[in-house]
């Protein structure tokens, strides 16, 4: 409250009172007190009289605009001009008052405070909107970049391994020709069938190069034996891979789920896995799949030092960011939870569509045991 008069500052917070208000307010007369006052706490509204000696409601308008606050800035007067008043609004008041009809300041107050919600939530969705931007431009890079990445460590495979192999099959099938030219003598069989067996190996190895590249860009278990399947083999894999124990609870037998929906799930669980190798520092993952209702529910947790919060939407998250809209995608969501030191868990809920085939749930007439977790060996 820009205010010198005390009687007058008296007659303001009583009305605000009568109108259910609890002020909790400061008093200033000059721009050094309004700018400490500015600095020493969150302030809802300020109410200023237009005129003081030497300060007063106009400059203390500038003062608040230069230091780019929006907060309710409403003029009380004893005598206000129309010109004054005009002069005012122009430069940011968001309303003016005369000090002998204060019956009209709790209704401007509670009018302010609301507008001022507004723009506030209108600047948050603004900036959650921009954000949301940079991070989709970010995601698109770093999916560009994973690309390129991958495009240039298959081609390494191919041209290191593949090339090798079959500058081998040349030079070998040249040493064969050879051999094979018209001589003086008889041809001596056994070298040949030893070179024949030592491209036949190469050849193996080739096969499994080949079978290698093409599951690691999608595992053909995938589309034939369906999520579950996928999913147990991958888990299989990453703990031979790595090391890390990883213990699957699968809740689910069987699941009528669309290509899309199964290979979304599968690839956040392969991000989730990576993502544990690389920071969790962990020696143990344990991941559970079940069905609720119409939402298939992944659940992974790990036992490693646990996600900062800060790192949930940095800027280098892009992985997780990655997941969220693969689930997005299909109207789900992933909630990640970290504890320092207590590891961390990703949740994934992902909505199944209905679907005629799918089993029904009949009710038992006993007690069923638990299913037992599932250790991938």
């Amino acid at each position: 409250m820009v205010e010198d008069s005390e009687p007058d500052a008296v007659l303001v917070l009583e009305e605000l009172r009568r109108a259910g208000y609890t002020p909790d307010f400061e008093r200033v007369t000059t721009a050094r007190a309004f700018l400490k006052a500015l600095d020493s706490r969150k302030w809802d509204f300020i109410i200023a009289d237009y005129s003081l000696p030497g300060f007063g409601g106009m400059p203390a308008l500038s003062l608040l605009r230069e230091r780019g606050l929006d907060l309710p800035f409403i003029i009380v007067s004893g005598t206000i001009g129309e010109d004054q008043a005009v002069a005012a609004m122009k430069s940011g008041a968001h309303d003016y008052l005369l000090k002998g009809k204060l019956a009209r300041l709790a209704p401007a107050v509670e009018r302010e405070l609301r507008d001022a919600r507004v723009r506030r939530e209108r600047q948050e969705a603004e900036q959650d909107l921009r954000t949301s931007r940079e991070q989709l431009r970010a995601l698109a890079a770093h999916l560009l970049s994973v690309r390129e990445e991958e495009r240039k460590l298959i081609a390494r495979e191919i041209h290191d391994e593949l090339g090798q192999s079959l500058t081998g099959f040349k030079m070998d099938l040249a040493w064969i020709r050879h051999r094979l030219q018209p001589g003086d003598g008889e041809i001596d069989r056994q070298p040949l069938l030893d070179k024949i067996n030592e491209m036949g190996t190469l050849i193996d190895g080739s096969a499994n190069l080949i079978r290698k590249l093409c599951t690691e860009l999608r595992p053909g278990i995938l589309d034939d034996l369906g999520l579950v399947p996928a999913v147990e083999w991958q888990a299989r894999e990453f703990q031979k891979r790595t090391g890390i124990e990883c213990a699957l609870k699968l809740e689910v037998a069987e699941l009528n789920l669309d290509p899309e929906r199964s290979t979304a799930l599968f690839r956040i669980f392969q991000e989730i896995l990576t993502n544990v190798a690389r920071h969790a520092a962990a020696d143990r993952v344990t991941a559970d799949l079940r069905r609720t209702g119409d939402e298939l529910i992944l659940e992974v947790r790990d036992n490693g030092k646990g996600i900062e919060p800060a790192r949930l939407s940095g800027e280098k998250s892009l992985g997780l960011l990655g997941m969220r809209e693969r689930a997005l995608l299909f109207g789900g969501q992933v909630f990640i939870e970290g504890k320092k030191g207590r590891g961390t868990t990703v949740t994934v809920t992902i909505p199944m569509l209905p679907s005629p085939a799918a089993p029904k749930t009949t009710k038992s007439a006993g007690p069923r045991s638990p299913r037992q977790p599932r250790i991938a060996r």
